[in-house]
């Protein structure tokens, strides 16, 4: 059994990484879907999500600068990316945004509950401690000052006092008091849109993910192309035209937020059922993938190669012998952690990858349905 433990990435690349995931391209109009009639207007709601997006890049820009004071690693990490200051901070958030009050205004979130702050009673009559102890709160509020937030009615030298009605906290933003109205649209959003569950330790508001709002279908095409905009242009362009041939072919395109993030290429014309975006993902042939442990790649499940050794046999040196060694589950081998090898042969998506974009679409060709 293998031995090796987690070495967790600094808070700095972990930051580096969820700033690339924010949507660069968010349309100047687009129709909300009702249920967020209660928050605000249309237009206050999608100056909410630009302020709040222009907010996300200054807190990223904070962890990479300041977050090693903030972020502590745990004893056990689980993953690359475990940092429990991290998921306190994602969480309380969202707590803020969904219970928090808008004033009539607009300019003031007027807070009377944090239930994730809050100790709770069970069913069998057992306290439980809150899910963000008090220290923690602390150090949220704190870095959340440091980005531009003012909260009134609360002292963070302080050990944090009881929230009520009789004694709100005063939640503001003064840099653009619209981030306030963002932040509660995408908190709805982020508890009772989401398509699938929610974990404490996603991150998904920090996506800013404005498409949960819309009442719109959203373009998977449009998706794609924001997931691709770090990269570069001629980069950019070849996975495009990827996606489009293989689109026009039949197979399928899904995004998938499994922790990383992928759009995957299947072939599901013969399905009798509805399939998820997981069970569509299950069934990828090749897929684009967004991870902190490899960055942007490629990802190709190999399954005939021994119908098409000959023209294996014409591709460069170095692709030859990635496909040669194969893919399997590392760990199940005793060798190290997870390293994703699973999820197929890993071609890193850059630059160098135009030097051989003739032989990968050879390469998906061949392991096209039949």
């Amino acid at each position: 059994m293998s031995t090796h433990q987690v070495t967790l990435k600094p808070i700095g690349d972990v930051a580096r990484y969820l700033k690339n995931l924010i949507p660069a391209n968010i349309p100047e109009t687009y129709t909300i879907k009702p249920i967020f009639e209660r928050v605000a207007c249309e237009d206050r709601i999608r100056s909410g999500v630009i302020a709040f997006r222009e907010f996300l890049y200054l807190f990223f820009d904070l962890l990479v600068s300041d977050g090693h004071y903030f972020a502590k690693p745990p004893k056990t990490p689980s993953n690359v990316t475990d940092y429990p200051f991290l998921h306190n901070l994602t969480n309380l958030l969202v707590d803020l945004g969904y219970h928090g009050r808008l004033e009539e205004s607009g300019v003031s979130l007027i807070i009377t509950k944090i239930p994730l702050c809050t100790a709770t009673v069970d069913e069998s009559g057992k306290r439980r401690a809150p899910k963000i102890p008090v220290s923690g709160l602390t150090d949220c509020l704190r870095f959340l000052s440091l980005c531009g937030f003012i909260f009134s009615g609360i002292n963070t030298d302080k050990q944090m006092g009881s929230i009520s009605e009789a004694q709100p906290l005063m939640a503001s933003y003064p840099n653009n008091p619209f981030l306030l109205t963002g932040l509660k649209a995408l908190s709805i959003a982020d508890m009772e849109l989401r398509t699938g569950r929610r974990y404490w330790n996603d991150n998904n508001l920090l996506r800013c993910d404005y498409r949960l709002l819309k009442a719109e279908e959203t373009d998977i095409l449009d998706e794609l192309k924001d997931f691709l905009q770090p990269l570069p242009i001629s980069v950019q362009e070849f996975a495009l035209k990827l996606h489009n041939r293989y689109t026009r072919m039949g197979l399928t395109c899904s995004l998938s937020i499994l922790g990383d993030t992928s759009f995957s290429y299947a072939s599901i014309r013969k399905s009798r059922k509805e399939l998820s975006s997981r069970d569509k993902y299950q069934q990828r042939i090749w897929a684009f993938n967004y991870s902190i442990r490899d960055g942007y790649s490629l990802f190709v499940r190999v399954k005939k190669t021994d119908k098409y050794a000959d023209v294996i046999g014409q591709f460069p040196e170095s692709l030859q012998e990635k496909i040669a060694a194969g893919y399997g589950c590392y760990k199940k081998l005793g060798r190290e952690r997870c390293q994703g090898d699973c999820q197929g042969i890993r071609v890193p998506l850059d630059e160098s990858l135009l030097n051989i974009s003739k032989d990968i679409e050879s390469w998906l060709d061949c392991e096209m349905p039949n």
